[in-house]
């Protein structure tokens, strides 16, 4: 799937990158507390229709790509089990975290058909 297939709304989750401690201040993050509900305060995982994937420390600091792909594998995880759910996946991780796409796309190479992955990761997956 392509962010182009359109998805109902209610059905549809927003996944974006966050810090560990939750606080959602920023960029696609706080564009998930505003529009899709996500809780301040949860790092990681759902809340609302999002779902936070910590691509940085609680001081802000950027996590190590082991530690971001650890949680990245727990949301695969997650959207395997959730196959009733459309999970629009941002450039988690390319933005304040300040990673490269080729070093976060590649973590994403085996999600499930339920996630709709960004255009700049279709090269690098």
């Amino acid at each position: 799937m392509t962010r182009n297939e359109s998805t109902k709304p209610s059905e549809t989750i927003f996944v974006f990158g966050s810090n560990e401690v939750g606080r959602h201040g920023k960029g696609a993050a706080l564009e998930a507390r505003r529009v899709y509900g996500a809780q301040y305060g949860v790092g990681e995982g759902r809340t609302g229709n999002a779902y936070a994937i910590p691509t940085k420390t609680g001081d802000l600091k950027p996590r190590s790509l082991a530690a971001i792909r650890a949680s990245v594998e727990t949301f695969k995880t997650y959207a395997r089990e959730r196959s009733d759910l459309t999970f629009l996946v941002t450039r988690v991780g390319c933005g304040l975290a300040g990673y490269r796409d080729e070093q976060i796309a590649p973590m994403f190479t085996d999600v499930p058909n339920n996630c709709l992955m960004p255009v700049e990761w279709m090269k690098h997956r």
